[in-house]
């Protein structure tokens, strides 16, 4: 029991950023509005897109990870917004909210404790299977946050 309470616990700060790197919140921090939706030179998408990217990602791996309900977007198109920039300051918030808001309940479902049974309505995942993986993807994309400000010089 107390090795299964570790890999919770260990779940929980991985999806709060972990160690190793910065979280998304770091990522954002002190990021000029005006730069939401810019994009350097050769690069497909802005900081904006990476955020709803994010946002869009994990509500699926969540919302798959609770409801046999549940119907995906179709990838990849709905997965990546066309605008560049938010619309306003109030879509910015509500975005990187949805994600903080969305990330909890993912932690809410860990503390549960069931993370090796398949999810009934899958092919195979499991709770732990989904939470590694949107982790990863949200780190990743975090990275490339990182990236685009300091290509703009505002990091």
């Amino acid at each position: 029991m107390e090795e299964h309470q570790i890999l919770i616990d260990e779940l929980l700060h991985l999806l709060n950023g972990g160690n190793a790197h910065a979280d998304l919140k770091r990522a954002l921090k002190g990021l000029p509005a005006d730069l939401r939706g810019a994009k350097p030179d050769k690069l497909p998408y802005s900081i904006w897109q990476l955020v709803e990217h994010i946002r869009i990602a994990q509500w699926d791996m969540l919302e798959f990870s609770k409801d046999g309900s549940h119907e995906s977007p179709n990838w990849p198109d709905d997965y990546w917004p066309k605008e560049t920039a938010p619309k306003s300051d109030e879509a910015w918030n509500k975005s990187v909210k949805q994600i903080e808001l969305d990330r909890e309940e993912f932690m809410d479902l860990i503390k549960k404790g069931d993370l090796y049974s398949k999810i009934p309505h899958g092919d195979g995942q499991t709770i732990l299977r989904e939470v590694l993986q949107a982790a990863d993807h949200e780190a990743y994309h975090v990275a490339e946050i990182i990236v685009i400000r300091r290509l703009m010089g505002a990091w």
